[in-house]
């Protein structure tokens, strides 16, 4: 479907940004930790190894005798749990990341008669799950010209759904499922009041009808404000950032390293004709997101 491209107002030159569009699909949809752990030390699955460890040194000695206590020292503890942590393959946080968010990620697929009467995908873009009873955000561009919406979710399950709203100056809209998965888990949003540049992030999506895929980067930018060549769009307030976003990651979630949503990705920076990523991308915050739901604010 066309989306019309999105320009920089800069005193300086004018740039041209492309919505990230919907794309045909390419393959069938693959599925894609939670709190912050930014040192290994932190990781639950190497603390319960080292609290194994532990154990068994405390057995150890229980055995040799009532004696035999006073002979664990702080030392043989310590290298207990060094043992531990320099021996277990983390993933990275980027990883971790991206396995939080991944249950919460659906593939949002527009749908169109063709002329014989059947339907077939004109783009595919991504959505996320803001509440566990079928409520998910993603990009107007992506489903604005849908004839019927087809979602698939982490579990590989299918339902239609339906739009229930709509923030077009945000370029964002509103879902609703009508068959919802058993087990269909809600993302974690978090306010970006207090997002600086140079934070970790990653982009989870479908770029090119591929994934869910996963990029990684950092916010590069914030409060950016950018008008359609047609001057009829402005979204402003903006989140920049250099994960890798391309055609079929709009609507997707940007995501920081604890796995909390901070925007949905929508468009990114070109300035040429390509709807290519050059290395610059753009969210509409989260904050803006959920008011499109009509959550209340952080």
């Amino acid at each position: 479907m066309r989306k019309p491209a999105l320009y920089s107002r800069s005193a300086r030159a004018t740039v041209v940004v492309a919505p990230v569009p919907a794309v045909a699909a390419v393959g069938p949809p693959k599925p894609l930790l939670g709190h912050r752990l930014a040192r290994a030390g932190n990781s639950p699955r190497v603390l319960w190894g080292a609290m194994a460890l532990l154990g068994m040194l405390l057995a150890g000695v229980l055995l040799r005798g009532p004696g035999a206590a006073s002979g664990l020292t702080q030392k043989d503890i310590d290298a207990a749990v060094l043992r531990t942590l320099t021996t277990q393959n983390l993933p990275s946080v980027a990883a971790r990341a991206a396995e939080q968010i991944r249950p919460s990620v659906v593939r949002v697929v527009s749908l169109a008669k063709n002329k014989k009467g059947e339907d077939e995908e004109q783009g595919v873009g991504t959505g996320v799950v803001i509440v566990d009873k079928g409520v998910i955000l993603t990009n107007l561009h992506v489903v604005q010209s849908a004839q019927r919406i087809r979602l698939v979710f982490a579990d590989g399950s299918t339902s239609a759904a339906s739009v229930v709203g709509a923030q077009p100056e945000n370029d964002l809209a509103v879902l609703q499922a009508h068959t919802i998965p058993d087990d269909l888990s809600a993302a974690t949003m978090r306010s970006t009041h207090d997002l600086r540049p140079g934070e970790q992030v990653v982009a989870v999506g479908f770029p090119f009808g591929i994934g869910p895929s996963v990029s990684s980067g950092v916010i590069s930018g914030l409060g950016r404000s950018f008008r359609s060549p047609e001057g009829e769009q402005e979204i402003g307030n903006l989140i920049q950032f250099d994960a890798a976003a391309n055609p079929g990651n709009s609507g997707g979630p940007l995501v920081t390293m604890d796995g909390e949503v901070v925007g949905i990705v929508t468009g990114i920076l070109n300035p040429t004709s390509h709807r290519t990523f050059v290395g610059i991308g753009f969210a509409v915050p989260i904050e803006s997101a959920a008011g499109a739901a009509g959550l209340p604010p952080f």
